[in-house]
């Protein structure tokens, strides 16, 4: 019989610790145990390490600080982004171009939906940052640990803004105010929400001995 006991971190890898009860002392990581012991070794979970961009089509949206709105735009894309401790200009490059090309809105002169991406509609696209979508449940209170720490995530938020702005139209990108407490109205277009990671994470292992 087993009891899981807490989560370990090591390296952005999450595995589950396992307290032995009646049977031998130690964890689920021990390899070896007493004969006629159960031993299971913890599960680890894919690697946490990707940006992330939770993408939205909208009729329209702003973002408002301290009652004053700051960017605003009619159809396109709302774009909330996620910086990850270990993310690199690669990630950012991959999640720009992903973001500017997905075909997420109809075609009316073919009458194809899913046919068009946000550039060939000359439409808006309005970045937000939003450290909170690399928030973990610890119980009932979030965990945001793995998220960028703010001294480096401000410079390179900024750097993803102009990757955007240089690779479709700098005026079509508006974007929110770095760590402001921000009010962001929009009308979702469809529903259409779409979740884009940098890199996929592993499959969940779950390996046992008995």
């Amino acid at each position: 019989m087993t009891r899981e006991t807490r989560l370990i971190k090591n390296n952005g890898w999450a595995f589950q610790e396992f307290e032995m009860l009646g049977i031998c002392g130690g964890s689920g990581v021990v390899l070896s145990c007493p004969s006629g012991a159960i031993v299971r070794r913890g599960r680890r979970f894919g690697r946490i390490r990707s940006m992330r961009a939770v993408v939205q089509r909208v009729e329209s949206a702003s973002v408002e600080v301290e009652g004053r709105t700051v960017s605003e735009i009619g159809p396109g894309l709302v774009v909330l982004v996620g910086l990850h401790e270990s993310d690199v200009d690669s990630d950012a490059d991959y999640i720009c171009r992903k973001v500017l090309n997905m075909r997420l809105f109809p075609n009316e002169k073919t009458g194809r939906a899913w046919d068009q991406n946000v550039m060939q509609k000359n439409f808006g696209v309005l970045l937000v940052s939003q450290f909170t979508l690399y928030g973990f449940l610890k119980g009932n209170k979030p965990d945001f640990h793995v998220a960028m720490s703010p001294e480096k995530a401000k410079p390179f938020y900024a750097s993803l803004v102009e990757k955007f702005r240089k690779s479709y139209n700098a005026d079509a990108v508006k974007d929110g105010v770095f760590g402001a407490m921000m009010k962001v109205k929009l009308v979702n277009d469809g529903p259409v929400t779409m979740q884009l990671d940098s890199s996929k994470p592993s499959k969940n292992l779950d390996d046992s001995v008995e």
